[in-house]
């Protein structure tokens, strides 16, 4: 004992002897003793008969399940995030190491095997270090089985008695708890239970989270900070007070030492080094692919909701540790945020450029912008009060003095975009990008729909094709003006009329005049029918400019489209989920084999729209795939650019994998002036070749860079015509009539 303590020990004495001298002195503490001792036989008698909240029986603590999150899982086994009102990660019985265990247990309750739920030589250590010698760092009484009762039943209000009536209630539960479990199940259940603070709970939540490994996986003095960080969490947090933790670390290891755990010079070695975190906060929306996990977050809810976990319970998303495994690759999702990072972030510059010293905003009212008004700032701030925010731009966040317009006109002013990838034979989504930051930004564009362009027009000659017409019959590229649609007249992009299209040459080229045509020919309802097939299911407007795209269809629709094209006519239904399994890992649900259908009716019809898409690639609107992004595999694909180049577009695919590309603005006001930057082949097919040079160089997947389509001979016979014919001069012949298509 130290000289100080046994000075004030000392006085102490002295003092109680000469008051113990008067009698009046001993009568006052006696009666207060009594008191005491009454006033606390009453709240223990009040305590167990249940006036302060019924207690927990036996058969309740045996069913002990504590609050754990969800986890959801890519396809190859690494975690993507987590759904949870508490950060809590379940451990089986036996996943806790010994090692583990004696550290906390020499740190937080050195006679934990000795006593039954309370020790009443701490509590005597309390009373007089604490309360009577006031030493604040003497330390508290609850033993490890008190505190993983307040873990599992946390404390109430009950105004000035709130404390001894809570600590009363704990001493209670502790001596059930211990009826009920063994030692070690009790340290198992606390250590699944503790908080760490960050609103993360347990110890394996807490390791992944500051070390970003099992607990088993811990080194000693990785151990010693989390345990340490149990007497205080805020004020031993590693990441906000690195030097205070160091100290408290220090403090368990030489506990441990003294308590001959380990060896004195292994203590101070461990105490030289610095604490080497691998930090990975998880909170919920961060991790890989966070907009399809709120995407996933929906029709797991529903699951959830008309599935029983007993006879009466359905499960809780939130709180009953489901495992959640998805389809999504998790390269292939890193390679998309990648890719979308880097092409979003150039354009963005770009895009800032091509409006300096203009007026972005002209001609849009505020009533637009504040539609747009998220929430994001207090209702009671009037529009023009300002006040400093940290705002999102690609260089990181920056601080700003903004009024509520001026914010929402700094986030409506980003490009965004919809990126998202699947497997061409299954339907499996491999990866979905649904914006340039979730945490800014939720909207998620891979289910936004937009005007498509003219990534639609495949369907359109497809259903010429299933008529019967032929990829080289030839249509004249002549402005045509269509009087019952209000005197609509279709625009070439290039403004370039004369001539003849092959049917194979209009797509190739993305003629607009021959599409029209071809719909009016094949039939408005004929081409609606067909997409329905194939996967759309937003409404098309029955107008001749159906053909350029008109029609507002979201990304994964049209994903679906032409996964249909790529699979031979053979549409699948898109895949995301796995399966499901509970917190034991028993199987709850198994995703069955994607629903089949023949969307083309002919194979070989599909076949010859994936010849015609790779002429897209190779001489068409994609050529640049070859020219400057230097793709060098097999691929088909489709640019698409609508009208005042507001979305860009492009959909390409190997013959086993599938990607597609939408950016523009959340507002369609908001856009390039020309489509020489506003035309799908510069604004969103840079993202498809990032993604997929990127996926090439993956030693998983490069096979795609060498997988070939297996076009038929009879197929490529079918193409063997010109693109474009120009009109030949007139002839006076009066007794042959030309026919166009025969050219």
């Amino acid at each position: 004992m130290k000289r100080e303590e046994k000075m004030k020990i000392s006085a102490f004495g002295m003092y109680i002897k000469r008051l113990m001298r008067s009698r009046i002195f001993m009568k006052t503490l006696l009666y207060l003793l009594a008191g005491i001792i009454l006033i606390n036989g009453i709240l223990i008698l009040l305590v167990l008969s249940g006036v302060f909240g019924k207690l927990p029986n036996a058969a309740e603590l045996k069913r002990i399940q504590n609050p754990v999150a969800t986890e959801i899982y890519t396809a190859d086994s690494i975690l993507m995030g987590k759904y949870y009102i508490q950060n809590r990660q379940y451990m089986a019985p036996g996943q806790i190491t010994g090692s583990l265990k004696n550290i906390l247990i020499v740190t937080e309750d050195r006679r934990f095997y000795d006593h039954h739920g309370i020790d009443f030589r701490s509590l005597g250590r309390v009373a007089i270090k604490t309360i009577l010698l006031r030493q604040g760092g003497a330390g508290g009484g609850s033993t490890i089985t008190q505190q993983l009762a307040k873990n599992l039943y946390p404390r109430d209000d009950y105004g000035l008695i709130s404390m001894p009536v809570n600590k009363l209630k704990e001493m209670a539960i502790a001596v059930r708890i211990e009826n009920v479990y063994t030692k070690e199940d009790i340290l198992d259940l606390y250590l699944g239970t503790v908080p760490f603070g960050e609103n993360t709970f347990g110890i394996r939540s807490a390791s992944m989270r500051f070390f970003n490994t099992e607990p088993r996986a811990l080194k000693v003095e990785e151990t010693a900070v989390l345990i340490g960080m149990l007497k205080a969490t805020g004020s031993y947090n590693p990441t906000r007070f690195p030097e205070k933790a160091l100290r408290r670390r220090n403090v368990v290891l030489g506990q441990m030492a003294r308590y001959k755990y380990i060896e004195e010079a292994y203590a101070d070695s461990l105490r030289q080094l610095p604490i080497e975190l691998d930090y990975r906060p998880l909170p919920h929306d961060a991790g890989i692919a966070p907009y399809f996990r709120e995407f996933l977050r929906g029709e797991l809810d529903q699951w959830c909701r008309t599935n029983l976990k007993n006879e009466s319970e359905h499960y809780d998303l939130y709180t009953d540790g489901l495992k959640v495994y998805t389809t999504i690759d998790s390269r292939l999702q890193q390679y998309a945020e990648e890719a979308m990072r880097e092409h979003m972030a150039s354009l963005q510059e770009l895009f800032d450029k091509h409006w300096r010293n203009r007026d972005l905003w002209k001609g849009i009212r505020e009533e637009m912008l504040l539609i747009n008004y998220e929430g994001k700032y207090s209702k009671e701030m009037t529009m023009e009060e300002t006040r400093k925010m940290d705002v999102f731009t690609w260089e990181g966040l920056r601080e700003k003095e903004y009024n509520t317009l001026d914010s929402i006109r700094h986030y409506l002013q980003f490009l965004q975009t919809g990126f998202m990838a699947m497997d061409v034979r299954s339907g499996e989504i491999k990866a979905w990008v649904g914006g340039i930051n979730f945490e800014y930004f939720k909207y998620d564009h891979v289910l936004a729909k937009r005007q498509v362009g003219s990534a639609f027009k495949p369907l359109v000659y497809l259903a010429a094709l299933e008529q019967g017409i032929s990829p080289c019959d030839f249509y004249p590229n002549d402005s045509v003006v269509y009087q019952e649609y209000d005197d609509w007249t279709p625009r070439n992009a290039d403004r370039k009329y004369g001539g003849y299209y092959s049917l194979k040459g209009a797509l190739v080229h993305s003629v607009n005049t021959v599409s029209v045509n071809l719909l009016m020919e094949v039939g408005i309802d004929t081409v609606m029918a067909l997409g329905q097939k194939a996967g759309i299911e937003s409404s098309m407007p029955e107008v001749p400019s159906l053909a350029l795209g008109t029609a507002n269809i979201s990304l994964f629709e049209m994903m679906r489209v032409y996964q249909a094209i790529a699979n031979r006519g053979i549409a699948l239904e898109p895949t995301y989920l796995n399966r499901i399994e509970d917190r034991d890992g028993e199987m709850l649900y198994v995703n069955p084999t994607g629903e089949t259908g023949r969307a083309i009716s002919q194979p070989e019809n599909a076949e010859v729209m994936i010849e015609i898409l790779r002429g897209v690639v190779n001489q068409g609107t994609a050529s640049a795939l070859r020219r400057e992004y230097q793709i060098i595999a097999d691929v088909a694909g489709k640019t698409g650019t609508t009208q005042n180049h507001t979305d860009g577009w492009f959909i390409g695919f190997t013959p086993s994998l599938i990607a597609g590309v939408w950016v523009g603005g959340d507002l369609q006001n908001l856009r390039f002036r020309n489509i020489t930057y506003g035309q799908g082949a510069f604004m969103a097919m840079p993202i498809w070749s990032h993604f997929m040079k990127r996926t090439f160089s993956d030693d998983q997947w490069e096979y795609l860079q060498d997988d070939e389509f297996e076009i038929s001979e009879s197929t490529k016979s079918m193409l063997t015509c010109d693109d474009f014919r120009e009109r030949k001069p007139f002839q006076f012949r009066p007794f042959k009539k030309l026919k166009e298509k025969s050219l």
